[in-house]
This record gives structure tokens, C-alpha cells and sequence, in this order.
């Protein structure tokens, strides 16, 4: 029961500060790692033990799963050779650099050395995610940062195994071309799993039309992906991003509107649930590690500070020679474009939960030397890149000029928006030509589309005739739904009335948001 109150209590506490985040435009996951931290502070809240096995199986999946359908192929495609160098080389790099340090620096073991480098080397897509949905970046470096995050923290996550069965086997060592080929087993392995999961999706999908059923399907899926694979000892992070990916592509062809609608407001609520809870549980978790730390690891906080300090250096180093992909002409390096996509490159819950699953113990059984301080300084981290590069994020990318104005987006749109107008227009005067339909359904659908081309027409106040519309639309709206409540009320009606009516209300409310 305590562990149930203590989730409510996090959804609570991260519905509240997620409204404050909003207001203040900070960050949501920055917040809640620090309000988290803040509970955990208090005198009397109760320790905090997350077993590490349902952060990956019941978090993970659908966060992942969100960040990889929300992932543009098209950008993608652009942008693919500098994903593809950052997905393997700086995981590999940061790894050995990390780990090195930490030799260095902490007294770490070699092998759980290279195990803190292996948890610390990739982006997380869920906090990369969460931190730049309110960033107007250019579309290739906004892709450039999701894509990264995604496929570098399959590669991570993979290499992690590896480094686990490194650091447990008797001895501490094991074949390099034995690590290379479960690197590829797990790797490989995972990637045909998902692309089998999406197929069989996909066929499920295009021929389902009830929408309970679809949603249903939806949230089973990054699940069905992540088990099948973990059982076939192949990586499930890798299946669930390439699943997430491929069905994304399609998804649009598979359903209609209405249930699109739905399935974006069930997952927009799962996942703001899942992000809330699990970024809180950081900030909670770091001081119950620290509290069990050995004595004489009292450095930890200047070790962690050093650790981030290489992964940042390694990733400027890493990203500016790639910088020319992301410019439109591919023109010279951009210490701009650098400095964003490493500011971006922020840790998160993926790195935690892999520390988390570390053994015990090695094959031999005795204790594995290294793991309390290995949990610490993977979480300090964690919390040092959500907060400090979390909550000035926004402020580097106002700075580097790479931002798009509010004004580019909404002019982009509204053209989009007349040329779908007379794209419909120019359709329904061949269908008028062709007399293919009655001529007052014609005359009303060319006067609505007119009447929306001439958006660029001023009001009598100064405002266009379309807002000036959608205003009016909302008070006869709010009008009809005063006078429903009245019938109801007044028993003229019943409820099932009342709710269908209501229902279609909200629809035309909700079509004339998105007009």
C-alpha cells in the first residue's frame, strides 16, 4: 500500500508542477526531478526502492514508443549519415572516455568502469523528447537530436549488456570477438523483431475499425514488441523504437480521424502520466543511493560534475565536424548547430533504469564490487544534465539564433492551410463541371471553402473575417450548450441526449481550434 500511495502522491505532485511549467515555460522533467529531490529531502519520507525491472517493462515501452512514431522519416532521410555516425561512434567514444575518467577519477574497477560508460554514453530520448516539444528548432536539427536519441540509446543500451557480462563473468574478462558478436546478436535480433511486430500491426490495424479495439491495440503494442524480444534475449529497446518508427510512417493510412483523435489524447494522457511519475522518482531516488554509499565516497558529487563535464566535451567534439549536414547548403561548421545538439544531449530515466538492473553479484558469487557509487554517480548525472542543461536549454537556443520565430510557424501554416483550401475548391468545380453532384451541396461547400480563402480579408475591428468567424462559432456553441444544460435540467431530456449532444458540440469546438 505504501508504494501505491506514493505513486498517487507523484501523479498529484507532477500534475501540479507540470501547471507551474507551463506557466513559467520551464521545462516540465527539470521541475519534477527537483521537486522530486525536494520531497526526498523532507525528514520522515520513507525511502524510495524502485525495482528496476518495472521501470523497463511497464515505463519504458510506451514512452519510447511515443518518441519514435512522433520521429520524421522524411527529415530523417537527410540527415541519416551524421544519425547514423553519432548512433554508434560517439556512443563508443563517450563510452571509452567515461570510462577511462572514472579510472581515473573514482577508483571504479576497469570493468565497472566501462559499465558506468556504457549507461552514461547515450541520449534519452524521453527526456530529449519531453525537454524540446516546445523548442522551434529547424526541422533537420530537430531531427537530427530525436533520431539521435533514439537509435544512440539502442546502441548504448546494447553495448551495456555487453559490458554487464564483462563485469560479471569470473575473472572480469571476456573474448572481444565473443562481446562483438552478442553485440550484434542483441542488436540485429531486436531490429527484426520490431520490424516483424510492426508488420503483423499493421495487418491488425488496417482492418479494424472500432476505435476501443484500435486504442487498445496501440497501447498493447510497444509492450507485445519489447516483451517478444527480451524473451528471444535480443535487446526489446531496439524492437520498440523500430517498431515505433515503421508504424509511425503508416500510421496515418490505418485509421480515420475520429480515431486518431482518440488515440492521441489516450497516449498524450499515458505518457504525460509515465514521464511525470518516472522523472519524480530521480529526484527521489538520488538521496536513498547516497545514504547507502561506502564510507570514503564522499567525492561523488565532484566526480559526477567531472564525468558530465567529458561527455559534454566529447560531444562538442563529436557533433561540430557533423554540423554541415544539418545546414541547408552544407555550408561550413557551425559552432551554433554544435552547441545545440550538445545541450540537447541531456541523460535521463533509460540511464537509471539500466544502472538499476546491475547484478548483485558476479558468476562467482561474491559482491560486485563498485555498484552503490556506480547507482550514485549514474543518477548524480542524470540530475546535473536535467536540471542545469534542462532549464538553460531554451535559453542556448534563443541564443544560437537557430529558433524559428512564432510568426514563420503560424505564416507557414496559415499558407498551408489556403492551399488545401484550393486544392478542395479546385475539386469541387469539377465536380461542378461534371455535374456529378446536386448543385446546392456544391454552392455550400464552395461557400465554405470561399468563405475560408478569405481569411486574409480585415474585419470591421481590424481582425480577419476568420477569426472573426471562429469567435462567433465559439458564442453560438457556448450558447447551445447553455440551453442543453437548461433541458436537461428542466427534464425535457434525457441524459443519453444530453451526452450525445454534448459530444457533438465538443467535436465542432475542437474542428474550429484546429481551423
Amino acid at each position: 500500500m505504501r508504494a501505491v500511495g506514493i505513486v498517487l502522491f507523484l501523479v498529484v505532485l507532477a500534475t501540479a508542477v507540470a501547471t507551474f511549467a507551463r506557466r513559467w515555460r520551464i521545462p516540465a522533467p527539470s521541475l519534477l526531478v527537483l521537486a522530486g529531490l525536494g520531497v526526498a529531502l523532507i525528514p520522515g519520507v520513507p525511502a524510495l526502492h524502485v525495482p528496476p525491472q518495472t521501470i523497463a517493462l511497464v515505463v519504458l515501452p510506451p514512452l519510447l514508443y511515443a518518441s519514435a512514431e512522433e520521429l520524421s522519416l522524411r527529415d530523417l532521410r537527410t540527415v541519416w549519415k551524421p544519425v547514423t555516425i553519432l548512433a554508434f561512434g560517439l556512443v563508443f567514444a563517450s563510452a571509452a572516455a567515461v570510462g577511462f575518467v572514472a579510472v581515473a577519477v573514482t577508483g571504479l574497477p576497469p570493468a565497472m568502469a566501462f559499465v558506468l560508460g556504457a549507461v552514461l554514453a547515450s541520449t534519452d530520448p524521453v527526456a530529449v523528447t519531453a525537454l524540446g516539444r516546445r523548442l522551434a528548432l529547424p526541422g533537420r536539427v530537430q531531427v537530427l537530436v530525436q533520431a539521435e536519441s533514439l537509435f544512440n540509446d539502442a546502441t548504448s543500451l546494447v553495448l551495456f549488456k555487453v559490458a554487464v557480462g564483462i563485469a560479471v563473468a569470473t575473472g572480469g574478462a571476456v573474448s572481444l570477438p565473443a562481446a562483438g558478436g552478442e553485440f550484434l546478436l542483441l542488436g540485429g535480433g531486436g531490429s527484426l523483431i520490431g520490424a516483424a511486430v510492426a508488420g503483423l500491426v499493421w495487418l491488425i490495424r488496417r482492418r479494424t475499425t472500432d476505435p476501443v479495439l484500435e486504442t487498445v491495440i496501440a497501447l498493447v503494442t510497444p509492450y507485445a514488441a519489447y516483451v517478444l524480444a527480451e524473451s528471444a534475449h535480443t535487446s526489446g529497446i531496439t524492437s520498440v523504437v523500430l517498431a515505433g518508427v515503421l508504424l509511425g510512417r503508416t500510421g496515418h493510412r490505418l485509421t480515420d480521424a475520429r480515431i486518431r483523435l482518440q488515440l492521441h489524447a489516450v497516449y498524450a494522457v499515458v505518457v504525460f502520466l509515465l514521464e511525470s511519475v518516472v522523472f519524480s522518482i530521480v529526484g527521489l531516488e538520488l538521496p536513498t543511493l547516497v545514504r547507502g554509499l561506502p564510507e570514503g565516497a564522499g567525492w561523488w558529487p565532484l566526480q559526477a560534475l567531472a564525468l558530465a563535464a567529458v561527455l559534454i566535451a566529447v560531444r562538442v567534439l563529436s557533433t561540430l565536424p557533423l554540423t554541415r549536414a544539418v545546414k541547408p547548403s552544407g555550408g561550413r561548421l557551425s559552432w551554433r548547430v554544435a552547441g545545440v545538439v550538445t545541450w540537447a544531449g541531456t541523460r535521463g530515466v533509460m540511464p537509471l533504469a539500466a544502472a538499476l538492473s546491475i547484478p548483485l553479484a558476479t558468476n562467482n558469487g561474491t559482491a560486485l564490487a563498485g555498484r552503490p557509487l556506480l547507482l550514485v554517480l549514474t543518477t548524480a548525472v542524470v540530475v546535473f544534465t536535467l536540471v542545469v542543461q534542462g532549464l538553460s536549454l531554451a535559453a542556448v537556443v534563443n541564443h544560437s539564433g537557430l529558433a524559428l520565430e512564432p510568426e514563420h510557424t503560424a505564416r507557414e501554416e496559415a499558407d498551408a492551410r489556403d492551399t488545401l483550401n484550393r486544392a478542395a475548391l479546385a475539386h469541387i468545380e469539377d465536380l461542378a463541371a461534371l455535374e456529378a453532384m446536386p448543385e446546392p451541396v456544391i454552392d455550400r461547400v464552395r461557400r465554405a471553402l470561399t468563405a475560408r480563402l478569405d481569411h486574409s480579408i480585415d474585419g470591421p475591428d481590424g481582425s480577419t473575417v476568420d477569426a472573426t468567424y471562429r469567435e462567433l462559432r465559439h458564442e453560438v456553441i457556448a450558447v447551445q450548450s447553455t440551453e442543453l444544460h437548461r433541458l436537461y435540467d428542466e427534464h425535457r431530456i434525457s441524459d443519453t441526449t444530453r451526452r450525445t449532444l454534448q459530444h457533438d458540440l465538443d467535436r465542432e469546438e475542437a474542428a474550429l481550434a484546429r481551423q
